[in-house]
Parts: C-alpha cells; structure tokens; sequence
C-alpha cells in the first residue's frame, strides 16, 4: 500500500472515490452518514493534512451545519469508529483514511515543517514490536505509528 500525500496524484479523483467508498460502506454496514458526518469527511478529504476538531467546528459553523463542539467531535467520532477517518495523536487533529474498507495498520508520516501527513500500512506485530509483545506474552490489539520527519518537498526546500 503506498503512502499518499507526499507524492503527485489526481487528488480530485482521490477525494471523489474515498467518499464513493465510504457513502458504499456505510449502505453495507448499516451506517448513517449524516449531512455533518459526509461534511466532515469532505473537509478532511480536502487535503492530506490533519485537521483539528476546532478547526473543523469553524468550517461547519461557517457553512450553518452547527456551532456548537459536540457537532466536530460527534462527526469525528464517527469517522474514526467507522474507519473513515483517524487521529494523528502527536498533532491532536484528525485525517481521513486513504485506504477505506481494507483490514489495515496504518503508520503516519507527519512533515514536521508544512504539517502535511502521508498514511501507509505496517505490521508492527510481525516486526521487532510483534517479537516483543510475544515474548512479553502480550496480546497486540492496537497500535499507533506516527513518525515526524520533512516531505520530499520540504527536503529540497530545507537549507
């Protein structure tokens, strides 16, 4: 799975195909995505950069689809449950799943200059991490890779 957001691609055509994906999937689970939730999404699809949930809140006030903090963080909430969107914890903001619908353990890579943030997949059971856990008899049920470092266009721009 490569990771999206640090490299040239028809973003248009990426944001249309992930909220296609996620209007399919949520007909096949039983999900309601709401005129806030499909908002949500489309504000986190609009860019491969983080968004914090405040952030968020000023785009729907401005837009009349709420004001007040719980319509950000009940709309995030359901995104990251239903695995349309996730947390980038190091941030405290939030970016939409590039990879909808696959079984996935995603890694973040987060430019520490212009605070965009690529998504790809790891393994970290089966690596040094999965070895470790298994020694330890831990049982993996969730992990959160992020790693901080500059884009190739914030390399080529760096002094």
């Amino acid at each position: 799975m490569p990771a999206l957001g640090f490299h040239d691609h028809d973003h248009s055509a990426c944001k249309t195909d992930t909220l296609a994906r996620a209007e399919a999937l949520c007909r096949e689970k039983g999900l309601r995505l709401t005129p806030v939730r499909r908002r949500a999404l489309e504000i986190l699809l609009a860019e491969h950069r983080a968004i914090g949930a405040y952030d968020l809140l000023a785009v729907l006030a401005k837009e009349g689809l709420g004001h007040q903090p719980p319509v950000a963080y009940r709309a995030l909430a359901f995104l990251v449950k239903a695995g349309f969107a996730h947390k980038i914890e190091a941030l405290n903001a939030y970016i939409a799943c590039t990879h909808l619908g696959s079984d996935h353990v995603p890694a973040f890579l987060i430019c520490t200059t212009c605070q965009h943030v690529a998504e790809t997949e790891t393994a970290p059971a089966k690596g040094r991490l999965g070895a470790a856990a298994r020694d330890a008899g831990f049982l993996i049920e969730r992990t959160v890779i992020e790693a901080q470092g500059l884009c190739p266009s914030c390399q080529e721009t760096a002094p």
